[in-house]
């Protein structure tokens, strides 16, 4: 599917790209599973590692609810992020594409911003680790609350793998570009309203050189 998006031009306005951080930038799947199996370790509590890396989006209080009494979450959250630079940081590749998707809005003289639902101090570890040079790093808003940043920053596209990053994308009133390398396959992200499908960053650089050539959208996945 091609559209075109009128009433701007793409070669002079001034770019700025949002990107969601795991299963979009990164794959942060070994990283969290360890993390997980040390938290089970250490508090004597059942957690099928297993289970929580395939639906790795929301956030992390999400996520332990189903393992931890409520009164018990936030100390458990706690815990978790302390323990994750030790065992999720160098266990925590970079996604395809990932590193030159950046430098592709970069090379168009834009701002990389990544919006994430994950503590923000541990988001910037990863990026740091992983040599991804980002202009801004925003952490701890999850879904339509990206927004908030998204319009602070004035990102006019954002980049995510999960539906509830479509809805920030949305929310914001940016181009939701997403890819379909996380949890959410490439049908229910068209079908949460994604403009652009991508079946991962590998094919960003060429897609925004066309949107900024001619503001077309193509749904390439």
């Amino acid at each position: 599917m091609t559209s075109r998006i009128a009433g701007t031009d793409r070669t002079t306005a001034p770019l700025t790209v949002g990107f969601d951080l795991d299963m979009t930038l990164i794959d942060s799947r070994p990283g969290i599973h360890a993390c997980y199996q040390e938290l089970s370790a250490r508090t004597g509590t059942y957690i099928d590692a297993d289970l929580t890396i395939t639906r790795l989006g929301p956030p992390l209080e999400e996520e332990l609810k189903h393992w931890f009494p409520a009164d018990r979450v936030a100390a458990m959250a706690t815990l978790y992020r302390e323990m994750y630079p030790t065992y999720a940081i160098t266990a925590t590749p970079a996604l395809p594409g990932a590193r030159e998707a950046v430098d592709a809005v970069h090379a168009a003289g834009g701002r990389a911003l990544v919006v994430t639902a994950k503590f923000e101090p541990n988001a910037k570890l990863h990026l740091k680790h992983l040599a991804i040079d980002v202009d801004a790093v925003i952490g701890d808003l999850w879904a339509e609350r990206k927004a908030e940043a998204l319009t602070e920053h004035g990102a006019s596209v954002y980049v995510g793998d999960h539906t509830g990053d479509v809805r920030g994308a949305r929310t914001a009133g940016a181009l939701s570009v997403a890819v379909a390398t996380g949890p959410c396959d490439a049908a229910e992200l068209r079908a949460a309203g994604a403009d652009v499908v991508l079946d991962d960053l590998t094919g960003f650089p060429a897609w925004l050189a066309a949107y900024r050539a001619d503001g077309s959208v193509a749904d390439l996945a």
